[in-house]
């Protein structure tokens, strides 16, 4: 029912007259029907959700060559102050790259200050949700096989799958996937701009999606307000030397922060009373599903898919209960409850990947992301031996060039950044602090959450509205204290996650 609701709004879109070139700034004659996303608030939804409003437009397929008339749909959402005037108009983007966008301003009707004076925009970037869609036809082979195994046997299962999935992404996104990058996107941002009729927005981006604000900044720093980049990856460098932390991060956050959290309560898990004796269950346990894996309602378990539900329980706090549920169940020393983590759809897998790809040039081949694999797996066993690049190495890349982030001319960027952050590091958030003119950083000490700002940190929250609405820039490098790690009795609270799980939820 929602579905079918979200489809008819998003087809009703007037007929467009596309920009001749994206630097030209004339708006153009084309505009957003906006209509309620659904009539009531949908169960599990925050309340005030019925309020949120549906819309779409239309972007050339190529920037680049606009007169050759092949266009796409960009799917958008807004939340509008209900009682006041709006302030600022925002621009949100959850990350992936590739996370559909459309929830994402529900998250902050929980923050009056924010969403009681600013209009705040949601966008399904190009390639994924209710927007055009690209497609990979076949699924990651990232849980194919164990990488552990590094005889040539299973190494040519892991890179023939990489290649497979390479070759089948292109062939099956088709033309469009050659035009999902940011440079394209970032000329969607602008045109709904213009469409919106705004001389200037502002942005709220996490995660990967910081890399397109920096960008974003970059192509079109005039038409910018305030920036909040949240959970930074280094936009100030390529793709693949953002990742070369990924592994160093997640085995930073198991050690330090997960494993003395569960061997704290080892009256309830009996996993180990010590961080080490509770990695050592982790290793015993992994051994074991490899030998016979598990099946559980929510998944079937092997070692592979035991990495995966941790990985996934790393990003934010409020999964460590039941990862460590899970954990404990799949070792035999107390029940663990299903596991309600959505899966990621077709259409996101083929944006990140398309982006990823297309973007920055890769450099490597088979035998580089082998002898990378074995060195970072030795260090960081539990993500270490997982390449997440590792199909850029087989892409046909086409001829893109983005302009490189430097921050000149850029209004001031407040960046987020946790010290414990598994997917986007400290250190290289502070590589593109210090690359980024302009930026002043906001490091949330004693914390590991990717996505800070709405997520339950009041002094994050202050900084970041003070800056959107009442105009306090900072002017210097700030700290913040984290939020404590929870206890087992303490129900999930909201993260970032929350809003992929809301829109699988309506299917979208």
């Amino acid at each position: 029912m929602y579905r079918t609701r979200v489809a008819a709004v998003l087809a009703v879109v007037t007929a467009a007259s596309l920009l001749v070139a994206p630097h030209v700034q004339a708006a153009p004659a084309q505009q957003i029907q906006w209509q309620k996303c659904f009539d009531t608030s949908p169960p599990g939804f925050p309340a005030g959700g019925e309020r949120l409003e549906c819309g779409s437009f239309t972007a050339p397929m190529d920037w680049n060559n606009p007169r050759n008339g092949k266009t796409i749909t960009i799917a958008v959402s807004r939340l509008t102050p209900l009682n006041s005037t709006a302030k600022t108009t925002i621009f949100t983007n959850p990350g992936g790259p590739g996370i559909p966008g459309l929830i994402i301003p529900l998250l902050y009707l929980d923050r009056p200050k924010l969403s009681g004076n600013a209009e705040i925009i949601g966008i399904d970037v190009r390639g994924t949700g209710a927007s055009t869609n690209v497609a990979c036809g076949i699924d990651n082979p990232e849980r194919a096989t164990d990488p552990r195994d590094r005889s040539k046997a299973n190494l040519d299962l892991i890179y023939g799958g990489m290649d497979l999935f390479a070759k089948s992404c292109q062939t099956k996104s088709g033309e469009l996937g050659r035009y999902v990058t940011t440079d394209q996107t970032v000329k969607d941002f602008d045109l709904l701009r213009q469409i919106l009729g705004k001389r200037k927005v502002s942005l709220l981006m996490y995660s990967g999606g910081t890399w397109m604000g920096a960008h974003y900044a970059t192509y079109f720093p005039k038409t910018l307000d305030k920036i909040v980049l949240d959970s930074n990856v280094e936009f100030t460098r390529p793709w693949q030397n953002a990742f070369d932390d990924w592994g160093m991060g997640f085995e930073r956050r198991f050690r330090l922060d997960f494993l003395p959290w569960v061997a704290k309560y080892d009256d309830i898990y009996h996993l180990g009373k010590t961080a080490e004796e509770v990695r050592q269950s982790y290793e015993r346990t992994r051994a074991k599903l490899n030998e016979q894996p598990v099946q559980r309602p929510e998944a079937l378990y092997d070692g592979v898919e035991l990495d995966f539900m941790l990985r996934g329980t790393l990003y934010q706090k409020a999964a460590f209960v039941q990862g460590a549920q899970i954990f404990a169940g799949l070792a035999g020393t107390a029940p663990g409850p299903i596991e309600v983590q959505p899966p990621i759809v077709v259409a996101q897998a083929a944006t990140t990947y398309s982006i990823l790809c297309n973007d920055t040039p890769f450099s490597g081949d088979r035998k580089f992301l082998e002898r990378e694999a074995a060195v970072n797996g030795a260090k960081w066993p539990l993500v270490g031996y997982y390449q997440l690049m590792g199909p850029c190495a087989f892409w046909d890349r086409p001829n893109v060039e983005l302009k490189q982030p430097t921050g000149i001319g850029v209004p001031t960027t407040l960046m987020v950044q946790s010290v414990h952050d598994p997917s986007t590091t400290y250190e290289g958030a502070q590589r593109a602090h210090e690359n980024f003119k302009n930026s002043v950083m906001l490091t949330v000490n004693d914390e590991g959450d990717h996505g800070i700002y709405g997520f339950g940190n009041k002094c994050v929250a202050d900084i970041v509205e003070s800056y959107f609405i009442d105009g306090v820039t900072p002017t210097k490098d700030l700290t913040c204290p984290g939020v404590p790690l929870p206890t087992p009795a303490d129900a999930g609270q909201k993260s970032l996650s929350t809003a992929r799980q809301l829109a699988t939820q309506l299917g979208w």
